[in-house]
């Protein structure tokens, strides 16, 4: 990085290799009193935080409310993430296609949560950070040695669950198929694990939302749409409660949040022609889901109950099923 760009006291405070609580109470006064106003500056933050060992408590919350208020309202759109800006975001927190900190990761979750809107390659990046410390045991949430690799506990869940609600916004927005694949991915390096029992739900309800906002439902908002039921909360390690609580009781509680085509034309009639337009639109894709669908849960493997789970709810919703699901329905039948 150009150091010209610096000013003096963040070049000095490169030099010492130390953050204190009375540096960043000098950057706030000082340097940053009208906020990140350059990209040059937020560089400029970056190589602090990758430089300086020994930081003080102050300087996270600092350096994620300072680079996120750049990059969500100073840059151009205000208040949207644009291709670009997502584009350096991704490779300026990034070593080897990973967050390099927990700071970093933070700041990522927090820009998602601050825009209105932003592009989907970034929540699925921010997902992809989970899924290397679950999987591989790499990445910044492995710092300190408190997960276990191979296994998914309540705190990644609701990290996971923390990304997928922050892209999703106020917005009506479903769940993206690159976000499905992360989620899927970790489901399959998993499937032995005694994983909190909230992964289950987490995962049914992400799935569940992709699949039936691709054939045509109207997408609730990602609030409503992963909400956390306690009808699961006794579902033991071994996942023996699992499938019948869903079966029993979840099947309605996650329904409620969707309407149907029909639905809309109901309660609707001035978008008649937006909802004729979006069912022939699921007509186009709804192979394409099917596909997906059967590619990651079919094989000669037998169905893992959340799998089998998320196939009796998307039976249960879809009065018309695509015929390449069949097969998969009929393991659950």
């Amino acid at each position: 990085m150009d150091e010209l760009i610096m000013s003096a006291p963040l070049a000095g405070l490169m030099s010492k290799n130390k953050i204190t609580a009375e540096n960043v109470a000098m950057l706030r006064r000082e340097v940053f009193a009208d906020g990140v106003v350059s990209r040059g500056e937020a560089e400029a933050l970056f190589a602090l935080d990758q430089t300086a060992r020994d930081k003080c408590g102050e300087w996270a919350p600092f350096f994620v409310e300072a680079v996120t208020d750049y990059i969500v309202h100073q840059e151009k759109p205000e208040g949207y993430i644009s291709e670009e800006n997502a584009d350096w975001l991704v490779r300026t927190v990034s070593r080897d296609g990973m967050v390099d900190s927990r700071t970093a990761l933070e700041l990522l979750v927090h820009v998602l949560e601050e825009a209105k809107s932003s592009p989907g390659q970034l929540s699925a990046y921010a997902l992809e950070q989970v899924a290397h410390a679950v999987i591989d045991g790499k990445g910044p949430l492995m710092i300190g040695g408190e997960l276990v690799p191979g296994l998914i506990a309540r705190a990644e869940v609701d990290l996971l669950r923390r990304i997928l609600h922050a892209f999703g916004g106020d917005g009506n927005i479903a769940i993206t198929k690159a976000e499905a694949e992360v989620l899927f991915r970790i489901n399959d390096r998993t499937a032995a694990a005694d994983n909190d029992p909230s992964w289950n739900e987490l995962f049914v309800k992400a799935i569940a939302n992709y699949i039936m906002c691709s054939a045509g439902y109207e997408p609730p908002t990602r609030e409503a749409a992963l909400r956390h039921e306690n009808f699961l909360d006794e579902a033991g390690p071994t996942l023996g409660g699992f499938f019948s609580r869903m079966v029993s009781g979840g099947f309605a509680a996650v329904l409620e949040a969707y309407h149907s085509p029909g639905d809309i034309e109901a309660e609707w009639e001035a978008r008649n022609r937006a909802a004729e337009a979006l069912a022939r639109r699921a007509e186009t894709i709804d192979a394409d889901e099917a596909k997906w669908l059967v590619e990651r849960g079919g094989g000669q493997r037998p169905l893992r109950d959340n799998e089998r789970a998320l196939l009796t709810l998307i039976r249960h919703a879809s009065p018309e099923i695509h015929p390449a699901l069949k097969p998969l329905l009929d393991k659950v039948a």
